[in-house]
């Protein structure tokens, strides 16, 4: 089992253990790092291992294995060396924490180290070569430098070259490709065993397409897994490189069927968006496979720091156009999240005649239709026709999950408009959208998605959206917050469309700030002892295998 915080680790750090001395219980109880760990709330990654097939069940500790090939390096492109690292710490308590963060910076706190002894996080982790400048890169005459797998490394003569993921990360990535086709023999479901043997074969070339289709093509599995490089938020100086990560699922056939539904509107959905028609041109798939899961398993990128509770994939806008995108929503995790944090919050913060109105439901659909709307609006701009998250660059990812959030409420009323969504309180969505953003923001800012967060918070309170109550609560005016919403979906997709770097850069610059109200709010919440976010006790014991 891989070194992190979900193995026990020694003095009464996360578990208290009675067989360690005295002297080191003391040192341990009077770190300065314990406040920090314990901003993560524990919780087991559990399902329900009964309705897997024997096959299933001896295909878990093989994925697993892949998975901490994912986490090796994972580490690597976060950090570096993850061994020396924990040399130079200082106790158990700080070595937890940088298991969490995946080295010596918070991502909680702007990725500001919170060991005195380290600097400030490369912008390119370790994608690129520390002393690289920006303008050095820009030189570089490799049309692949931008390729989202692969790294910046200099030759013998000082000189920058591009290096694939494959040979860089060549002994995990091999060991990794021979267990999922050893997964691939034990798949009784015909499309699984297809994606885990062509995703074995992308590990080993940096191809990923092929492997995308398959993906999108399972419909009957019960066991998925999301492996290899996927996202890009790691690569905070150009947001091209994809850090590595592995999460594996069980689906919830029931809550599954639930959400069938909704992919048959996209289309509908795409044509509805409150902007002018060049920037909703492009045609929206009416496959997107929609699922609950449960999952049981996070490795490398995926259990950086806050933990996500929903996939919206692929990200290759090629599988986007022939076959659409898979939503899937992480049930347990998103439970989790709500009980312990996100209810909690809302005592807090939402003035009591509101508080009534948040449930697990709408913070269900307000997850689920941010990754909906990840998948409409526009790919490629409207004048040269390139990926919008090339044009962006480093500015792509906010305006990107800002755009996801806001459009997902707005989908999210449309639905309601429409009659889909029956039943319900339209209002229930509005109120837990207001309070998850207390929940999200205090991730900090450093994040694309804390910068969208504040974004977003700016300009509701610009258009009136909430209000500040006598006592000092949040108070969500509805009609403000319905026409704010659809001014914001028109902002940020038209910035998309037009590929306007530098709109992009100003509004990140002067709306993804913390204002002082709402960071004594925050400075509440965290005095309470609210959980940031969670951290998992997973593996084959934990899930009773």
């Amino acid at each position: 089992m891989r070194k992190s915080i979900l193995i026990t680790l020694t003095c009464a750090v996360l578990f208290s253990l009675t067989s360690c001395n005295n002297t080191k219980k003391a040192e341990v109880k009077e770190s300065k790092y314990k406040a920090l760990v314990d901003q993560y709330a524990f919780f087991d990654l559990k399902t329900d291992v009964s309705k897997l097939t024997e096959k299933e069940k001896q295909m878990i500790p093989i994925l697993i294995k892949a998975a901490q090939h994912m986490e090796n390096i994972f580490w690597k492109q976060a950090y570096g060396d993850k061994a020396a690292l924990m040399k130079q710490l200082p106790d158990e308590y700080a070595k937890a924490y940088a298991s969490i963060n995946y080295g010596p910076w918070d991502r909680l706190n702007g990725n500001k180290p919170f060991v005195s002894t380290f600097g400030a996080k490369p912008l390119g982790a370790g994608f690129y070569p520390k002393d690289m400048t920006k303008k050095e890169f820009d030189a570089l005459k490799d049309d692949s430098k931008n390729s989202w797998y692969s790294v910046i490394r200099r030759d013998e003569k000082g000189n920058l070259k591009v290096v694939p993921y494959h040979v860089e990360y060549e002994k995990d990535v091999k060991e990794a490709a021979k267990l999922l086709k050893e997964a691939a023999e034990l798949a009784e479901d015909a499309g699984l065993k297809k994606y885990l043997s062509l995703r074995a074969e992308a590990l080993l070339t940096d191809e990923y397409l092929d492997s995308d289709l398959a993906w999108m093509d399972m419909k009957t599995n019960t066991i998925d897994f999301v492996v290899g490089p996927i996202e890009t938020y790691e690569d905070a100086l150009n947001g091209y490189k994809a850090a590595n990560s592995a999460q594996i699922l069980v689906k919830d056939k029931e809550w599954s069927k639930r959400l069938s539904k909704y992919g048959a509107l996209l289309p509908r959905l795409q044509k509805a968006i409150p902007v002018p028609a060049k920037y909703k041109a492009e045609k929206a798939n009416s496959n997107a496979d929609m699922n609950a899961y449960d999952v049981i398993y996070y490795g490398g990128d995926c259990n950086a720091g806050s933990k996500n509770i929903a996939i919206n994939l692929p990200n290759d806008p090629r599988v986007h156009k022939a076959k659409g995108s898979r939503k899937l929503q992480l049930k347990n995790a998103m439970q989790a999240k709500f009980e312990q944090i996100v209810v909690p919050i809302a005592k807090e913060v939402m003035t009591p005649s509101q508080v009534k109105f948040i449930n697990f439901d709408a913070f269900f659909e307000n997850t689920m239709f941010h990754e909906v709307a990840h998948g409409l609006g526009i790919n490629y701009t409207l004048k040269d026709k390139k990926m919008v998250r090339n044009v962006l660059a480093d500015a792509y990812t906010s305006i990107e999950e800002g755009k996801a959030d806001i459009l997902g409420l707005y989908i999210i009323t449309k639905l309601h408009e429409w009659k889909v969504i029956t039943g319900e309180d339209l209002m229930a969505n509005y109120v837990t959208f207001m309070a998850g953003t207390f929940r999200s923001v205090r991730f900090g800012i450093a994040s694309a998605h804390g910068k969208a967060n504040m974004i977003r918070f700016n300009y509701f309170s610009k258009k009136g959206a909430f209000t500040i109550d006598e006592n000092g609560k949040y108070v969500v005016n509805f009609e403000n917050m319905k026409k704010a919403t659809e001014e914001l979906v028109r902002d940020l997709i038209i910035i998309q469309g037009n590929g306007d770097y530098a709109a992009a850069k100003e509004m990140i610059k002067t709306m993804g700030v913390i204002p002082t109200k709402l960071q004594q709010d925050l400075d509440k919440i965290n005095s309470l002892g609210i959980p940031k976010d969670i951290r998992y006790k997973q593996g084959l014991k934990v899930l009773g295998l």
